[in-house]
């Protein structure tokens, strides 16, 4: 009937101002929705509505269509603005393929996953996803869709938190479906995900606020990644400043039965937490390269507040000395002692130095944290593969190098104040910088807060500041640890 009307009235538009105002009205978007909406109920209720099923059997088919099954969908925009839904091609068609949360779209309710889009402002809009989403980003004003319903049963998609382990831009992501809406961010970040239904591309925010959008799934990812070479891996061993109560530093070798399947798992992508009430850790470990200050800390933390803090006493195969006490500095084992101990995994890390072995006891841990202190432990990097759980609470504390120069005037800052006595050369401190970066790369995932240490003093308040934090602010912590 509309159609009947515009073509009386279109030879009259120049000869007569209400004919041509009449003309716009009836070609409004609003209008052109208000027509067809009428129409729909004037069928539905005359005769019943054909199953949903067979709509879509028509149209999968590439049969026509009955007219009620398609709808017109009015909405209002800027140009330029993101309407928050990504598409694909489904037999020809071009149909939602995700509706971003918290956009335009997820808030209006109108369109679902699934929905067939057929026109834009009557334009018919092919089945190029990329066209239609430029069509749709350069509309402005009313826009009109034509579609065809999925008729599918919404659901709601588990949410989860996440703690990010590596940095995302999806500008630089050539995988994206949509670059407008991706969700950046960097590593560390906690992100709410929305939803994962998709295998390559779940939705989610930042917990802070803004927008939904996409970011790559933890399958994605990893795929990725698997063709990357890691480089400059560390080994399994290597130097430590273990803090065995010597100046001598031991060669400490990481050792446990589960070493195998911790490797095979070590591709960290995203890690799912959550966010619990204040609370105080079992543990406090140090990390970070030899001679970076870790035993420094270590031992002023213990002098700060000894009703607070304890360590454990490494135990040894050596003889004891003639003035040395069992349980002082060394708990004492004969060499037979503990090479059983070690072989039943009695040990969270353990090495040899001048034919005789050192090592730390995870039992001697659990007697530290029995007196109600935190027990502080200055280990390998890959002891957290043990320690980060919830039977050792551990929060990872990274002593990081300061840059070659600031670390070279340090050391002869500490041999004026007699502090130390030896002069460290070049090769040394840039060996201590070189490994401090190694460090951070392959272990960067198990840091709970990294320290740059350009000075006892300032490195110490932070490290004080952060830990009287954890007793007043909520923390995220691995989800392992509360379910």
């Amino acid at each position: 009937l509309v159609q009947d009307i515009l073509k009386e009235l279109n030879p009259l538009t120049n000869r007569s101002q209400a004919a041509d105002e009449l003309v716009r009205i009836l070609k409004e978007p609003h209008f052109q929705v208000l027509h067809l909406t009428h129409d729909s109920i004037i069928i539905s209720r005359v005769h019943p509505p054909p199953s949903p099923c067979s709509f879509m059997d028509a149209a999968l088919n590439n049969q026509p269509v009955p007219p009620d099954a398609v709808r017109m969908v009015g909405i209002r925009k800027v140009s330029g603005e993101h309407l928050g839904v990504t598409f694909r091609v489904e037999s020809g068609e071009l149909v939602i393929a995700r509706i971003l949360h918290g956009g335009m779209i997820d808030q209006q309710g109108l369109l679902h996953v699934g929905d067939i889009i057929k026109e834009v402002n009557g334009k018919e809009v092919g089945n190029d996803p990329k066209v239609l989403q430029e069509m749709l980003k350069e509309a402005s004003g009313s826009v009109v869709l034509k579609i065809l319903p999925s008729y599918q049963e919404p659901h709601t998609p588990r949410q989860a938190f996440v703690k990010c382990h590596f940095d995302y831009d999806p500008s630089h992501d050539n995988l994206i479906p949509c670059k407008e809406a991706g969700l950046g961010f960097n590593s560390g970040d906690i992100l709410q995900i929305f939803n994962q239904e998709d295998l390559n591309w779940w939705q989610a925010c930042h917990i802070e606020g803004g927008s939904a959008g996409l970011i790559p799934s933890q399958l994605l990812e990893e795929k990725r990644k698997a063709f990357v070479k890691r480089d400059l891996e560390l080994a399994t061993t290597g130097p430590l400043c273990a803090g065995m109560g010597g100046k001598k530093k031991k060669k400490m070798m990481y050792l446990t039965t589960k070493n195998a399947e911790f490797d095979r798992h070590e591709l960290r992508i995203y890690e799912e937490v959550a966010k619990v009430p204040p609370f105080r850790r079992k543990t406090l470990v140090l990390i970070g390269a030899q001679g970076v200050g870790r035993r420094s800390l270590k031992n002023k933390l213990l002098v700060s507040d000894p009703q607070r803090y304890a360590t454990t006493i490494p135990f040894t195969s050596r003889k004891p000395k003639v003035d040395e006490r069992d349980g002082q500095l060394y708990s004492f084992m004969t060499r037979s002692e503990m090479d059983c101990d070690i072989k039943n995994g009695r040990f969270l890390e353990h090495g040899e130095y001048d034919g005789n072995l050192y090592g730390t006891k995870i039992n001697s841990i659990h007697e530290v944290i029995e007196t109600g202190k935190i027990c502080i432990l200055d280990v390998n990097p890959q002891a957290l593969k043990v320690l980060r759980t919830s039977e050792f609470l551990p929060y990872v504390v990274f002593i990081e190098a300061t840059d070659f120069e600031v670390l070279k005037a340090m050391n002869k800052s500490a041999i004026e104040s007699g502090v130390v006595t030896k002069q460290l050369t070049d090769s040394e401190l840039k060996r201590t910088v070189d490994e401090s970066e190694r460090i951070k790369r392959a272990y960067g995932h198990y840091f709970d807060l990294c320290i740059i240490n350009d000075g006892l003093e300032a490195a110490f308040r932070s490290l004080r500041s952060a830990l009287e934090k954890l007793s007043t602010e909520q923390q995220w912590v691995p989800v392992s640890w509360v379910f």
